[in-house]
């Protein structure tokens, strides 16, 4: 008898701690409806009308369009990527509010990431902008984008239709594939309609500085461009236009409502149409894929309405008839496109060995083809690295 009951006590025991196991962080209890969480590690403040409140717009949008309440979604703000060891602690904090599926929204977070995928390898990491889970060989970390190079290039159309002296401005965050990938095609959007056009870029180094933002916009305003873009998180590019009297064109937000006689348009990422897809999937039990990255056919990519008070007779028509050549198959990078010095232009790898030349006419590169994050990094003749 006193053998039967020890033996209870200690069946007991096992599935007492088979219990706490299923609800301790990173276990794999099922996931439902109702007691998902989704956590998300942001780069800045929410007020930041830039990059953290497009993606924070993309996470409450996915909450509405999957009839989830605001509670489930659990958002860390103003961390670091440069701090590894602060970004795991954010990570941890999520896990331990119950987050079953972590999303993080800058490039730098790849490390903090990566290592926390390995640790929790029942919770679903979804990481924007990054290139490791191609090859980390972990069946929970992903990588996401958006095509919105095709976008820009779109917008890259109303600058080169607007501007007067054929001088493009562009504040960069950093010489990165992402950034090159966009600032090229805006630029390639604007020759497609005024093959008189140059643009100068400065780099800030940063992703979001509203300092160097304005500092940036400002010289490159004084060299006499007429209408700026910006791959940067804030507004302060905008707003330099807006108080120089030229013209501008956004990213993440439409700027219009800061800048209402500068602002032509915005390029946006809807980041919701992979929230979506990707909780969805958690919550059906589907795998996601590795790299996910799709563009103006899904909505992904997309354009802020025309400031039709502002852009140039004729620009929607324009926009829309490259909008419908996009979807029919047209790449935005190719033909012999050629560099400052003359030569075909080089897509290099991080190794710095080239992985495709722009030869002839016939040559194309697919964007975000094996990486959702952008790969094309050749500088082109016309544009001009100021910094």
């Amino acid at each position: 008898m006193k053998k039967a009951i020890t033996l209870l006590l200690a069946l007991a025991m096992i599935f007492a701690l088979a219990a706490c196991d299923a609800n301790a962080p990173g276990s794999a209890a099922e996931v439902t409806r109702e007691n998902l969480k989704v956590g998300m590690v942001h780069i800045s403040e929410l007020g930041d009308q830039g990059f953290t409140f497009n993606h924070d717009q993309g996470a409450r949008k996915m909450i509405a369009d999957l009839g989830l309440s605001m509670d489930q979604y659990i958002p860390k703000f103003n961390v670091s990527p440069a701090d590894i060891t602060a970004t795991k602690a954010a990570i941890v904090e999520l896990i331990d509010a119950g987050c079953q599926i972590i999303f993080a929204t800058s490039f730098g977070y790849n490390v903090a990431m990566t290592e926390s995928a390995r640790e929790f390898p029942n919770i679903i990491f979804c990481h924007a902008t990054g290139f490791d889970a191609h090859s980390a060989g972990l069946s929970n970390l992903h990588n996401y984008f958006a095509k919105i190079h095709q976008a820009r290039y779109l917008a890259g159309i109303a600058a080169g239709l607007k501007t007067e002296n054929n001088r493009l401005g562009y504040v960069a965050a950093h010489p990165f594939s992402e950034v090159i990938s966009g600032y090229t095609a805006f630029y390639l959007g604007a020759l497609s309609v005024n093959p008189d056009v140059t643009m100068d870029v400065i780099y800030i180094n940063s992703w979001g500085d509203a300092r160097l933002e304005r500092e940036a916009a400002e010289a490159l305003i004084a060299r006499g461009v007429d209408v700026l873009s910006q791959h940067s998180d804030g507004i302060a590019p905008a707003l330099a236009a807006q108080d120089a009297g030229i013209w501008h064109v956004g990213y993440n937000n439409d700027m219009s409502t800061v800048a209402p006689d500068a602002s032509l348009l915005s390029p946006r990422i809807d980041w919701g149409v992979y929230m979506t897809f990707a909780v969805q999937s958690l919550l059906d039990g589907n795998p996601l894929p590795v790299d996910w990255g799709t563009g103006i056919e899904t909505g992904a990519a997309f354009l802020s309405p025309l400031n039709t008070a502002v852009a140039a007779p004729g620009t929607q028509e324009a926009i829309d008839k490259a909008f419908q050549e996009i979807l029919d198959g047209k790449m935005i990078f190719s033909g012999a496109l050629v560099d400052n010095d003359g030569n075909p232009a080089q897509i290099t790898n991080f190794a710095g060995d080239v992985i495709f030349t722009f030869t002839d006419e016939n040559s194309y590169f697919v964007e975000s083809d094996v990486y959702s994050a952008p790969s094309f990094n050749a500088i082109l003749k016309g544009i001009n690295i100021i910094s």
